[in-house]
């Protein structure tokens, strides 16, 4: 898509690589951007126990996978509001559809979701001490708030990105995905039907600005490489007996070999 540019959107000191071993955690817009990667053939590890909305629920995800290292992690921040189960004063990743009366609901300040943030940072480091973190803020509206309550929450977030990165070194980037789709797509069109969360129009613009500012040179070759043999196996004959059919998948599997000879961590499980 050609539009542009309004956003002003800064390059972090890192890039990213072919195929690297990326977390994505966080609101159902981590899930959209996440599986994009993994059409990509990068190892991508996408909300391995769920939907996680809030920084809280974050750091949880990334303590069940200490033990895994990663070269980047993506956390995509939905909103500060949490459920606090009553009888454990614990905050819940889900409340498995269990009566409400069982939780309240408050509200993360900005510190507490600095702090969350911090602790995940420190956890993926620990694994692996050049990790880069990528924080973004999911452009998707929370409605049951109001869109004031919901463009508040969205704040609480904003500044406590903006504290954690500028504490924690060159290797945490804050990605302006929230600041895309409302500052310059800003169109109804790039949504839904339900009018809060973004189409598949506006995931691909948001993937296209990442790629631009994020990715290495070779990172940008090999999507180049991969892209041909990708829509190859993606078509669908209407005779796939064909003899024609048949040599231009042998073909194709030919020309994937040579990439997977070419980048030895791809993995692409023909």
């Amino acid at each position: 898509m050609e539009f542009r540019t309004i956003v002003n959107i800064p390059r972090p000191t890192f890039e990213l690589e072919p195929c690297e071993r990326i977390l994505f955690v966080g609101s159902c817009f981590a899930d959209n951007i996440g599986k994009r990667f993994e059409e990509e053939k990068f190892r991508a590890m996408v909300n391995p126990f769920g939907v996680m909305y809030n920084p809280v629920s974050v750091l949880h995800t990334v303590k069940k996978v200490a033990n895994h290292t990663f070269d980047t992690a993506v956390f995509t921040l939905g909103t500060n509001h949490v459920y606090v189960e009553r009888a454990t004063g614990e905050i819940v990743d889900n409340c498995q559809k269990r009566p409400q009366r069982e939780f309240d609901e408050r509200e993360l300040t900005v510190e507490e979701c600095a702090d969350a943030l911090r602790e995940a940072i420190t956890l993926l480091r620990q694994a692996n001490p050049k990790v880069n973190i990528i924080i973004t803020v999911s452009p998707i509206r929370y409605a049951k708030y109001g869109y004031h309550g919901s463009q508040l929450s969205k704040a609480v977030l904003l500044l406590a990105a903006d504290k954690v990165i500028k504490e924690e070194g060159e290797r945490v980037y804050y990605f302006p995905a929230y600041e895309i789709v409302n500052d310059e797509l800003r169109d109804y069109r790039f949504y839904k039907a339900d009018m809060l969360h973004p189409n598949e129009q506006a995931v691909e613009y948001i993937w296209d600005q990442l790629v631009a500012t994020c990715f290495s040179a070779e990172a940008k070759q090999f999507l180049e490489e991969w892209r041909p043999i990708k829509e190859a196996l993606a078509h669908r004959p209407f005779h796939p007996e064909a003899a024609a059919y048949q040599d231009f998948i042998k073909k194709t599997k030919e020309k994937a070999k040579m990439l997977e000879l070419k980048y030895p961590n791809i993995e692409l499980n023909l």
